[in-house]
């Protein structure tokens, strides 16, 4: 059983297990051990902006070309540019981005992708976590062939991922008299946001664009869209783009200032792409955590959902069963599979706004397309992970409103995949009632579960 992979790659405080020098290392034999071969071995590496991202790059650098492999330098850069690279050329057989996402900068984390593009597996990751346990972190872990690697400093990386999405939009000069305002978290994003959607043709103003090594996430960026809907309607910008710390996450705020959602965007996105016969198998693909709206306005227009469990890479595994080319989460990760192998929050900010353009209409009323049902969420600490179906005062609570919402809302509960919580989501038809049975809920999973 996995012991170190959470729902998305290694995760923790710096400094601290399982985000220490010693488990960066043996991730970077491990994965020259497992990947590399005679003809191609070279390992991307890019970080988000966090103080303790170099003193991971050191240790995951040196653990490659202990076992042979070469380290591929690419300094900053967003998570979604490692997949992209790492499938650019048959010499890159796996890429690593250091990021714990949008969690404070205390935490980081190692997000690990194949020379395909693709992050691991489940399967892979149980794979490569044994070799590590086998590494241990005494001597002789080592290349068997005493082969040491090279430092090969990446220094095209931005230029080839800003190229690559610059491509992917339909008409290279599209945002010509648009104002943006972009919201860069002081994360991965703070160079290369600006310089894509000018070069797109948009008049572009940033936000929280000057990183410290402290400030990634802190009150700004996708989880913290407040300051930016404020400047969208002080500097009367037509749309306000906010990316979390790593990239790889979405949300907008339109002309008036309110927030659209990561469900808004996706469903925006959706439809422009059926307009154009291009959202394949007619099928998008959300997580649970997706609202009730979601799912009825797809009804409305004729598009089939599948829902995955949370997390992309189980969004993308669904995509694939289903043939779909459009997935993603309510968080405002979101996959277009024709264009990516995984979430891009810089790709997703082109395609809705191509939504808008060809609507030829405000963020406003993309927002509007659906009506979204009050959503409370709740996470309560707990002391471990049992299954919640041996609890029968969980089973008579959750069941207890399930048959007061009926057809209006549903009750979700599910542990956090990186951290000791469970996680109550009810959503119902008005704010009060379904804020009053989160509670109930959350009380007696509190009772039963929780840390004091």
């Amino acid at each position: 059983m996995k012991k170190l992979f959470g729902t998305d790659g290694i995760r923790g405080v710096a400094n601290r297990h399982p985000m220490t020098i010693e488990v960066a290392a043996r991730v970077g034999r491990a994965l020259a051990g497992r990947y590399c071969t005679a003809r191609a071995k070279n390992i991307l590496i890019a970080q988000d902006t966090r103080q303790s991202g170099d003193m991971l790059a050191s240790s995951l650098v040196a653990g490659i070309l202990s076992a042979g492999g070469n380290a591929c330098p690419l300094g900053i850069l967003p998570t979604p540019a490692v997949s992209r690279l790492a499938f650019a050329s048959a010499d890159n057989v796996a890429g690593v981005m250091i990021s714990a996402s949008h969690n404070p900068y205390q935490d980081n984390g190692l997000k690990i992708f194949k020379g395909d593009g693709y992050k691991l597996s489940d399967e892979e990751e149980a794979l490569l976590e044994s070799a590590m346990a086998r590494l241990g972190s005494g001597s002789g872990t080592g290349s068997d062939d005493g082969i040491i690697g090279r430092i090969i400093p990446y220094d095209q990386g931005a230029s080839e991922y800003l190229e690559f999405l610059t491509g992917c939009a339909d008409n290279p000069q599209f945002l010509k008299g648009t104002r943006l305002i972009l919201d860069c978290s002081n994360g991965a994003t703070f160079r290369v946001a600006r310089q894509l959607y000018a070069s797109l043709g948009a008049e572009v103003a940033t936000l929280s664009d000057d990183p410290d090594g402290t400030n990634i996430n802190a009150g700004c960026g996708s989880q913290h869209p407040e300051t930016l809907s404020a400047a969208v309607v002080q500097q009367q910008a037509h749309a306000g783009l906010a990316f979390d710390g790593d990239g790889d996450r979405l949300i907008a705020v339109d002309e008036q200032g309110q927030v659209l959602s990561g469900d808004q965007i996706i469903l925006a996105c959706a439809l422009n792409l059926k307009s154009k016969g291009e959202l394949a198998n007619n099928t998008l693909v959300t997580t649970v955590m997706s609202n009730l709206g979601l799912r009825r306005a797809l009804e409305t227009h004729g598009i089939s959902h599948c829902m995955a469990d949370v997390g992309d890479r189980y969004v993308l595994q669904m995509m694939q069963f289903q043939g779909s080319c459009l997935g993603g989460e309510d968080s405002g990760h979101m996959i277009f599979l024709n264009d990516h192998h995984t979430g891009d929050g810089l790709l997703s900010g082109i395609r809705l706004l191509e939504a808008m353009r060809a609507r030829q209409s405000r963020l406003s009323d993309l927002r509007g397309l659906m009506q979204t049902y009050p959503q409370v969420l709740i996470n309560i600490p707990v002391k471990s992970k049992p299954p919640l179906d041996q609890f029968p005062a969980i089973a008579r609570a959750v069941q207890g409103a399930e048959a007061q919402l009926q057809e209006d809302g549903r009750v979700l509960l599910r542990y956090s995949g990186t951290s000791l919580k469970c996680r109550v989501m009810v959503e119902g038809p008005h704010q009060a009632v379904t804020e009053s049975l989160a509670q109930q809920i959350a009380g007696v999973v509190q009772k039963e579960l929780g840390c004091g």
